[in-house]
This record gives C-alpha cells, structure tokens and sequence, in this order.
C-alpha cells in the first residue's frame, strides 16, 4: 500500500525528481515507511512513491521497482493472490528478487500485457513505464477501491494517488461549477453519465476495472475497460448449495486478505458485515487473538455498543472503542477536508477518519472492513420497493407474501399505484425521476441565481432503468454509490497511514451473487438474505437476524446544534454568499442541524463547499 505518482511528457524540462518529490511529499501519509523517485534517461518520464511497507517490509520491497531495463513500476494496494500468480510465473521461468506483489505485477504484465488484469485479486492503482515500447501502462482495480487522478493537457499527462498530489506539482485548483451545484442542491459528489469527473474541472480519475496508455510522442491517451459483470445473467441454485458456495467464496476472500507481514484488525459495527468478517476469521483461526475497532456514541439512539458487545463477547475480540464529539469534529474538520479534497455526504465519514485513528494507536496497520455487501446484496431498505416491483411483473403472488413479510418485520417503505407504473414502464419511469432530480435543482432557493446560469446542467443527473432488482444494485455498485463510499474510506484510512481490505469485493464473489435471482438477496421482508442464512452458524442470533440495523450513523444532528458548529456554519454561508454561489438570504436563515442520511442537510453541505473553495 503505498501513495504513487508520475509525470510523462513532451518536454523533458517538466521532469525532474525534485518535481516528482514535491508530489510524493504531499501524499506523504500514505507511505510512512519510504519512498523514492526516478526519472528515465531520456528525461520524458518519471516516477514517485511514497510506501507502506504491508507485503515483504525489507528494502526489496521500496519503489519505484525496475525489471531489467525495460520495465519500472509504482503500486498502491495489494494483490491478495500474488503467490499463486508468482507459481505460475516461476513455472513459465521467472526468477524474483523479493517476496512483494508488486515484482509479481511486473512479471505479470511481461507475460501477459493487459491480460495480466485477468489474473489479479485485489485492489490496486499502479503504472508501469515500458522504455523499449515507449509507453505507459496504468491500470485500477475492478471496483475502484484504489485512486487514480490524471491532468493530461497534450503536453504532460501527471498523475498521482490523490488530488493534492497534482496541486503541489503546479496543476491549478477549478473547481467543476456542475457539481458543485449538484452537491449543494441534491447531495450527490459523483456524476454517474460521466465517470471519470471528479469535483475540479481540470482533473480526472480513471474510472474503476480500466486501464489507460500514454505515447510520449504523441501524447495521445487510450482508455479501456477490462472487467464488467452480466447484471442479466441468472443461474438457478439449489438454496443450499448456493448457500454453500457464498460461505465458500467469502471464506476464501477473507482468508487472502489476511495475508500481511505486519498486523491486521478488523473494524467493528453492530452489523452483520463486519461481524460476518471476524467470525470468518475465528472459524478457521480460533486461537488468533486479533484486534477490532469501532466508533461509540452513548445515548445516541443508535449506538452500536450493545451489538459491539455481544459480537466481542462472542467471539472472544479484543475490541477498542473511539467516541468522537462536536468538539473533536471542530479540532479536525480542516485535517478531514484537506484529506478528502472532493465532497463528503456525512458526519459518518468523520467517524470512520477516527476509527482508523484508533488502529494507528494500537499499532495496527492493515484492517478489513464490511464495506461492499450492502450495495451487492441489497442491504439497505430503498431495495425493497426495487425488489416489489420486479415482483409485481414477474409474480403477483410472491409480492403479496414478501409484503406482508415486510410489515411484520416493521418495514413500512412506500408501494402504491406510481411504483406498479414503474413496474411496468421502467423506462419512463426512469425518465420522469431524472426530470424530477433536474427540478430540484433548478428550484433550489439558495443558489444564487448568477451561479445557476453559468452552469450546465443537463448532464448531471442520470437515473437507471431498473427492471429488476440486479439493474439498481448494478447501478448503485459500479455507476453511482459505492465508488463514493470507497473513496471515503481510502482517504479516511491512509490519512493515518493504515490499510484497509474488503472481502465482500472479491470479483468472482460478486460476480456469484450478481448470479442469482433477487430471492437470494430479498427474501420473507429481510435484506441479505443468503449472508445471514450463510452466516447463522457463525455470528450470534442477535446479529444475524437483527431488525434495525440501517447503516452506521454518528449524531450529526447534535453535533450540528453545537455553539461552535454553528458558528462555522455561518462562517461558510457567508463565505459561498461571498462567491456568488448562495444567495443573501440565506444569512438569515435559521440554521436547521439534520440526520446524517437525511436528504436535505443544507448546512452540512455548504458547510463542506465553503472549506472546499479554500
């Protein structure tokens, strides 16, 4: 795991170390144990690292790595499966120099060219200069876990892991006047029609399970996808066997990413996924005495800790608990923004920056996380009506029971005659939702309206035509969702130099539960259908069939009533009326605190905006 960045160009002025250095040092959090720069002969290429060392933590491991004279490298992440490749490489008469992944990346991609993309589990960002053919070859992982943000202008294509990596080298801040305004209207940080914006015009990211190319010749740049999954492909399992092959699957994802040469703990919720996690690992370790972490709030009316208890209790964990407060919010708000460089949706991604705080206190360095399995196997409650309306075309009579399921579960999600249209008109419905988003902004009362008219605003808002359950968890895992969530917890993470793995994004277990119909994600009104019957021999009762569990969330609302929070709020408002972005009105609106997932939380949002425009 490590932070990495490079420049290739036209003009070989542009190139030096100390160029390159400036860049690494600005991601230096990311890669406290090393780092490292190296320009070609020819002066038209270089590259930066800073390291974590995770995978053979001797010098062999540092970066940039070269092979012969012909290849070097620079990787973030980690290839859970590089052993077995490193087998397979051996057999065909590859020697290695060190027991890291990445000497395996460069061998790979001698072998097999783009093709090696094939054969890798993991997460992962890295580019790899060919001096014989010329050119640079840069890929990310399947979902995105991994960043990778780009300025090309014809005349110097810069890259690095993070965005401030591009500022300290001399690219200038714009910020994307389009999604400025798609955040503070709607709350969104992504634009699904377009995948490789990010929040500053001038900026990129190459987008998730692609690979890109760059001729410093010609300066022209390829992109192309490598990886995708058959959201319509369906395969009728027999329900124990399917069960099966998801505790199969999972098992095996959660024991590659235990593979570490430092020590590795896990984060800790009261929910089914990171318990899902732990208990894996105690089935087949039981004597392993790992750690776990997880964010408190006392009194808040959802606080884990019950849950965190009986999961640890359980389990026998040792688990270390952090209760973040408005004022710590206020002390590292300026740390949290500088690390995210793009919008953050809530105050839930501040509690998690503090989780991985802890497990730097504690020594730990890698941690597994649930993230992931909501998105692929339908866990939050917005699905059900998704679910319904498959049903309602598809099987009158499996609805009328999944219904009533739901109801005595206490699941009241909204089903009346617009969504059996929707049923049957997905594509109009689809249309009619994304008109709708479109009003909203355009009806917003705060934006100035100078701001509104110097924005383009047809392509921000996308909505997917759902026709079954598959099409929205597609939509919401590899177009618009998850990426943002990952993003958070790639900065969260290497903000305090740890690393974080996530077992549920293993590509050929979310390619199985992709697989099977909706049933197998949806059934008798509970979420997660197949994890917790796959999970009932593992994790407690209590945890399993849990009712209320609807996503980690700290007490924004508090937090936001707080004097001093309060306070900043104003400060923001009067800064982005400053910038003729918000009207003058809004300065004497009263401020109005919000949930964490409540979907208009205006202060929250300008608040984040005004820090962003710094």
């Amino acid at each position: 795991m490590c932070g990495i960045a490079g420049i290739v160009t036209l003009n070989s002025q542009l190139v030096s170390t100390a160029r390159l250095k400036k860049m690494t040092d600005a991601i230096a959090h990311r890669g406290p144990d090393g780092e490292g720069q190296w320009v070609n002969n020819a002066g038209n290429t270089g590259l930066g690292s800073r390291r974590l060392a995770v995978i053979d933590v001797s010098a062999a491991g540092a970066q940039p790595m070269h092979l012969g004279n012909r290849y070097s490298i620079v990787h973030n992440g980690e290839i859970y499966n590089y052993i077995e490749i490193k087998k397979i490489l051996q057999q065909k008469g590859y020697a290695f120099n060190s027991q890291t992944d990445t000497e395996v990346i460069l061998a790979a991609y001698d072998c097999w060219n783009e093709g090696c993309l094939q054969h890798f589990e993991g997460m992962f960002a890295f580019a790899i200069w060919d001096e014989q053919e010329k050119i640079l070859f840069a890929a990310r992982d399947r979902f995105g876990e991994k960043p990778f943000y780009y300025y090309h202008d014809g005349q110097q294509f810069i890259f690095a892991s993070e965005i401030k990596a591009l500022w300290a080298c001399g690219i200038d801040k714009v910020i994307s006047e389009k999604l400025l305004l798609n955040y503070l209207t709607v709350g969104h940080t992504q634009n699904p029609a377009a995948i490789d914006e990010t929040f500053y015009k001038n900026i990129h990211k190459l987008p998730p399970a692609s690979y890109l190319t760059i001729e410093p010749v010609t300066m022209k740049k390829t992109v192309k996808g490598y990886w995708s999954i058959d959201k319509h492909k369906q395969d009728e399992w027999e329900e124990d066997k399917a069960i099966e092959r998801l505790q199969e699957l999972f098992t095996r994802s959660v024991t590659m990413s235990m593979r570490s040469d430092v020590p590795v703990g896990t984060s800790l919720s009261g929910g089914l996924d990171s318990s899902s996690i732990v208990a894996t690992i105690k089935k087949f370790q039981p004597n392993l005495v790992f750690k776990t972490f997880s964010a408190v709030f006392p009194g808040f009316d959802k606080d884990e800790s019950r849950y965190i208890r009986i999961v640890s209790d359980n389990l026998q964990l040792e688990n270390y608990q952090v209760s973040p407060t408005a004022g710590d919010f206020i002390q590292d708000i300026e740390k949290l923004l500088y690390q995210h460089e793009e919008p953050i949706g809530s105050a839930s991604v501040y509690a998690q920056y503090k989780v991985f705080e802890l497990a730097k206190q504690h020594g730990i360095t890698v941690l597994l996380d649930g993230q992931g399995a909501d998105e692929i196997l339908a866990g939050y409650h917005k699905y059900y009506h998704w679910f319904w309306q498959e049903l309602y075309r598809t099987d009158k009579l499996q609805l009328k029971k999944e219904r009533i399921a739901a109801r005595q579960l206490d699941i009241t999600e909204e089903w009346n005659w617009k969504n059996k249209l929707a049923a049957w008109f997905p594509k109009e419905a689809a249309l009619a939702l994304q008109k709708r988003e479109i009003r909203k902004i355009g009806n917003d009362s705060f934006v100035n309206n100078n701001f509104f008219d110097q924005v383009n605003r047809i392509d921000v808002i996308q909505k997917p035509v759902v026709r079954s359950l598959n099409d929205i968890l597609y939509f919401n895992s590899f177009q618009f969702g998850l990426e943002e969530l990952l993003r958070y917890a790639d900065r969260n993470s290497m903000a305090h130099g740890r690393e974080l793995r996530l077992p549920f994004l293993n590509h050929q277990l979310v390619e199985f539960v992709f697989s099977l119909p909706g049933r197998y994600k949806i059934r008798n009104g509970w979420t997660k259908w197949i994890l917790r019957r796959s999970m009932e021999t593992r994790v407690p009762d209590e945890i399993v069939w849990r009712k209320d569990k609807t996503g980690f969330e700290p007490p924004q609302k508090q937090w936001m009533q707080n004097e001093r929070v309060q306070d900043y709020i104003f400060e923001a408002k009067k800064k982005l009326v400053k910038e003729r972005i918000l009207k003058d009105s809004v300065l004497t609106k009263k401020n109005q605190p919000q949930d964490a997932y409540a979907a208009d939380n205006y202060d929250w949002r300008w608040l984040v905006a005004a820090r962003l425009l710094k």
